[in-house]
């Protein structure tokens, strides 16, 4: 396999979870501290790469990613993890491909701007990577893994209400929810990164999460990171 040295990759997980197996296998590992937050530095499937645990929530998120463009030079960033299902043919262990991503917890709508708008901001909606895209979907098709690829909804909130789903649904066309992508893709969109969020469904977002999120959050980051091995193995 050749290493394209000319790409280098930011990856994030929000849980030890969803980055232990890329860990596990990264070969020349270094090891920095930054913002307390640990920069694993090596080759992953022949591939450089930065590898990190972001922590819950878009602040840490978007500090993260930050640091990973600013102190590591990287190229592009991928997002892998868990996520809520929102849309109704999504179930447990399916993945979602961010199209693009928003946050819904951004409300201005007392001001007269829609739900999930950044007031005074040109853009509120961060499309995801083309290429990025077609690899994952590429990816799933030959691992015969049930995607769907679609609008990413991100908030620091952990949604466990049919009724919000439905709100979430109807108002900003989710695929499905969780608490950081939006802010990655909102840095890697003001920095012109190119990026992807990769979400494997723990939970239907619907108040069955107690009982899923820990039985399932092994198996969705395992099926994660076959996709991240084939989009690594054809940079």
């Amino acid at each position: 396999m050749s290493t394209n040295r000319s790409l280098r990759t930011g990856i994030i997980g929000a849980m030890d979870e969803e980055i232990k197996l890329l860990l596990e296998g990264m070969q020349e590992k270094e090891t920095t501290i930054k913002a307390g937050i640990t920069y694993s530095t090596g080759t992953v499937f022949g591939q450089p790469v930065v590898l990190c645990k972001s922590g819950v929530g878009k602040v840490n998120a978007a500090v993260t990613t930050q640091i990973l463009i600013d102190s590591f030079g990287v190229t592009q960033v991928l997002f892998t993890g868990v996520a809520g299902a929102l849309h109704p043919e999504l179930n447990i262990g399916d993945i979602v491909i961010s199209s693009r991503c928003m946050q819904h917890d951004m409300d201005a709508t007392a001001l007269g701007f829609a739900r999930g708008t950044i007031p005074y901001q040109e853009v509120s909606s961060f499309p995801a990577d083309p290429e990025l895209i077609l690899q994952a979907e590429k990816a799933c098709r030959e691992l015969k893994q049930t995607y769907l690829t679609g609008i990413v909804l991100s908030g620091d909130q952990f949604i466990a209400s049919s009724d919000t789903v439905a709100l979430l649904r109807d108002q900003l066309e989710g695929s499905c929810a969780e608490m950081e992508g939006a802010a990655v893709a909102q840095v890697c969109f003001m920095n012109n990164i190119p990026y992807l969020v990769i979400r494997s469904m723990s939970d239907k977002a619907d108040g069955s999460a107690h009982v899923n999120f820990a039985e399932f959050t092994v198996a969705a980051s395992e099926r994660s990171h076959a996709i991240l091995e084939r989009i690594l193995q054809g940079s």
